[in-house]
Parts: C-alpha cells; sequence; structure tokens
C-alpha cells in the first residue's frame, strides 16, 4: 500500500537535475516556493505548471513516480480546496443549495489553492528527495548554514537530525503498513465505524509504531557513539561540493523564470 509513495525515497539516476550541486538544488526550490505562494492570476499560474513539467522531463523520472508524492497529501488538498470553495462567496453565484453557496470567486481561489499545493509538492519532490540522496541534502544544508557558526548555530547538528528525518521517512511509512497488516490479521477492523471507533482504532498502531521509532532511535544512537561520533568538527566528506557551469546555467534559468513570473503577476 507505502510501496508508491515517493515521500523522502531516492530515485536514481544521470538527469540533469541529478547532477545539479544540492546547494543550487536547495536554493532553487526555498525560490520556487516564494514565486509558488506569489502567483495569484492564471497566467503566472500556467507558466508555473509548464516549469513543472519542465522540471519532469529533465529529471527523467517516472510520472507515476513523481505523483505519488501526493498521495499523502492528499486529505490536505481536498480539504483545502473544499475550505476555499464554501467559505469565500463574494462574485456570481453558481450554486446555492440552502446555506451552501458557491461563487464563481470561490470556485477559483479553490483551484488556485489546490494548484499552489500541488505544484509546491512537486517542485520540491523533484528538486530535493527524488534526484538528492539525504546525505548530499545534509552536506548542503551545512554549508549554506555555515556562516551562522560564527554565532554559535548549531549547523552541523541541524543538518544531520534533517537528513536523519528524511532517511527515516520511507522507514516509518514501511513499518506502519507492516503494523497494520498485522493487526488486520488479528481481527481488527480500521475501515468500517464512526470517527471515534476508527481512532480508537488507529490506537493499535501508535503504540507499536512510537516502540519501534524509539527502538531505532537509540539503536541509532549506540551505532553513532561505536563509531565514536563527535560533532561535525574535523569531519570530512567523501563528495565534496562543487559548483559547475550545470549549476550556473540552471541558476540563471530559475532566475528568469522568478522574473517573468513574477512581471506577468503584476503586469496582468
Amino acid at each position: 500500500m507505502l510501496d508508491n509513495i515517493s515521500l523522502g525515497r531516492y530515485f536514481p539516476g544521470q538527469s540533469v537535475i541529478h547532477r545539479l550541486d544540492p546547494r543550487t538544488k536547495i536554493i532553487s526550490a526555498i525560490l520556487a516556493m516564494v514565486v509558488i505562494f506569489m502567483v495569484r492570476e492564471v497566467t503566472p499560474m500556467i507558466l508555473v505548471g509548464v516549469s513543472t513539467v519542465i522540471l519532469v522531463i529533465l529529471a527523467k523520472v517516472p510520472l507515476r513516480t513523481v505523483l505519488s508524492g501526493l498521495k499523502p497529501m492528499l486529505f490536505i488538498l481536498l480539504f483545502a480546496f473544499v475550505l476555499n470553495l464554501l467559505t469565500i462567496r463574494t462574485g456570481n453565484k453558481l450554486l446555492e443549495l440552502g446555506p451552501l453557496v458557491i461563487s464563481d470567486e470561490g470556485l477559483y481561489t479553490a483551484l488556485r489553492m489546490a494548484a499552489r499545493l500541488t505544484f509546491l509538492i512537486l517542485d520540491t519532490t523533484l528538486l530535493l528527495t527524488l534526484t538528492t540522496t539525504p546525505i548530499l541534502v545534509s552536506d548542503a544544508l551545512e554549508n549554506l548554514l555555515g556562516p551562522l557558526k560564527k554565532v554559535n548555530f548549531p549547523a552541523h547538528e541541524m543538518a544531520m537530525m534533517m537528513s536523519i528525518a528524511l532517511r527515516f521517512v520511507p522507514t516509518l511509512l514501511e513499518e506502519t503498513d507492516k503494523i497494520m497488516k498485522a493487526q488486520s490479521s488479528r481481527g481488527a477492523d480500521y475501515d468500517t465505524g464512526g470517527l471515534v471507533s476508527k481512532a480508537r482504532g488507529l490506537v493499535s498502531v501508535l503504540i507499536p509504531l512510537f516502540v519501534s521509532a524509539f527502538k531505532r532511535a537509540e539503536d541509532l544512537a549506540v551505532a553513532m557513539e561505536a563509531r565514536c561520533y563527535r560533532g561535525g568538527e574535523g569531519r570530512t566528506r567523501l563528495k565534496v561540493l562543487k559548483y559547475t557551469q550545470l549549476d550556473l546555467y540552471f541558476t540563471i534559468g530559475m532566475l528568469l523564470f522568478g522574473i517573468m513570473t513574477v512581471i506577468l503577476e503584476f503586469v496582468l
């Protein structure tokens, strides 16, 4: 059930996006987030969609794998769509059923928010988790946060925690799937009954999941101590981060995309 979820999973390859420096991808992902949250008009939103399609083509990741990253966020997407659809009543009325009113402005806002979240998830997963290993993400974050070490900011520890979190997302998802199947074989039912009944049924999943997570954390801590881990001081890396011309061209392309989108947003 959870095998097709791409959140936290790395898809190996030698595409243009795979070969980019992870620092370039992190900065590009931040730029994409800013642009996506700025756009409100139809034309800039279409441009964002076109750029997402270009990223999918450049990454050479199967479309099914890319779209599977939306599965964990499907509930949030639907909730945001319905909330905006029913709460915004300005504009012309399209449908009225008692207290429920759907207007053209509400429909447009709901579609815009759903598109924003969809593009945000797809862009970040393409630039980070699907095409970059957790180790490289950690190294890039530590490098980008390096200047903050002068004010005693724990850049290495912060990057390591984020790397471990990304690494264990698919592991915990697989563990959850195994526990649910094991409990179902013992008679547990997660599909029928009301909300309270389903919540009680999830207790049989959460308790063993927490126990498993704490055990994995303890095993990881023991393994790190056994290898004499003492933080980032004096630590060397097998792969040294290095900018190339490809990073320069991609950065220029992302900047041009951001400038064009902002211009279209304020001109139209």
